[in-house]
């Protein structure tokens, strides 16, 4: 497996060990390389192809990986690499399509100290935190906390509050997020802009490590976490000049079956006028779970009009990991 690259942080931008107080290098060699392959025919392959890398987190002693989901759906092989050159196959075990949480179980020795968690609740916004990815310092990066708030993605997604950092690191998927006392407090996900002082700045949305507690045990035991999966139809909205306008549809997918057009705009869900994302994908999930009819109230061209909707469960879409 090729290193994830020659270049490095500007000195001034990598943290060092005299500035943190914990053993910075044991931590930073918490994260490990992952690199993905995706047959392809997967249901994934045209929207975030077939050969996926990033990074990836030890978290507890087994050697067990968390990582960003969508670097390892559909895989039909992983590797993983730690900043010693170890190089082993890993597993796919779990995707939790609600959080965005992935693990991987190696199939072999990592030999790195995993990673304690921390507790992103209590990490207050402006506080100085580490964006750590596979290769040591060089490719960690000093960064400030500076935003915990709502996020919404058009691939039915929504966090109830998501951490934002700045500046931004240009290998996020799978990043860590490093709290002041070293604990994880997050799993990056998105590059991103944010408004800061005046101005649009370049940052990192993270996924916060306090949702995968409560679901963790489920995703080891069953590859999924214990709730009923949400009704999905398979649409990619986007909100411009006030609307929700359909911007790109899962082939197959329940909302194309049914009908639904590009440039659709998206009025009413049950009979409730939706603004914005979180809420469209919000009330679509109290439609009921997976399988369950959803209502939406649509315009094109100028013509309203109502369509029923059978969704669907994604996963049923998506290739399912096998132990090699």
């Amino acid at each position: 497996m090729a290193d994830s690259g020659n270049w490095a942080f500007p000195d001034a931008l990598q943290p060092s060990p005299q500035e943190t107080a914990f053993d910075l290098d044991a931590a930073l060699n918490a994260v490990v390389l992952l690199r993905a392959e995706i047959p392809e025919d997967a249901f994934t392959a045209s929207i975030l192809g077939t050969e996926r890398a990033g990074n990836g987190v030890v978290i507890r002693a087994d050697g067990l990986v968390l990582t960003i989901g969508y670097l390892i759906t559909e895989a039909a092989s992983i590797w993983l690499a730690t900043n010693r050159g170890t190089v082993v196959q890993g597993h796919a075990l779990a995707y939790d399509q609600a959080s965005g949480f992935g693990l991987v179980m190696p199939l072999g020795q990592l030999g790195v100290r995993p990673l304690d968690r921390g507790v992103a609740k209590d990490a207050p916004a402006d506080s100085p935190v580490i964006v750590a990815g596979h290769g040591g310092r060089g490719h960690s990066l000093k960064a400030k906390l500076i935003a915990k708030r709502e996020f919404a993605g058009y691939w039915e997604y929504v966090l109830d509050q998501a951490l934002f950092t700045a500046p931004a690191h240009p290998q996020w998927g799978g990043a860590a997020l490093l709290g002041a006392d070293g604990r994880l407090l997050g799993i990056g996900s998105l590059l991103v802009q944010e408004a800061l002082g005046g101005k649009t700045v370049d940052g990192n949305m993270f996924v916060p490590i306090d949702l995968l507690g409560p679901i963790l045990e489920d995703m080891l035991a069953t590859g999924q976490a214990a709730r009923p999966p949400r009704a999905w139809l398979g649409i990619y909205a986007t909100e411009m000049d006030g609307q929700l306008v359909i911007g790109g549809l899962a082939p197959g997918g329940p909302a194309e079956r049914a009908g639904v057009k590009l440039g659709d705009l998206v009025l009413e869900v049950g009979g409730e006028r939706v603004s914005g994302l979180a809420a469209l994908f919000r009330r679509i999930w109290r439609s009921g779970p997976a399988g369950s009819e959803v209502a939406l109230t649509l315009s094109r061209r100028g013509a309203s009009s109502k369509l029923q909707i059978r969704s669907a469960d994604r996963n049923d879409f998506l290739k399912k990991p096998r132990l090699h």
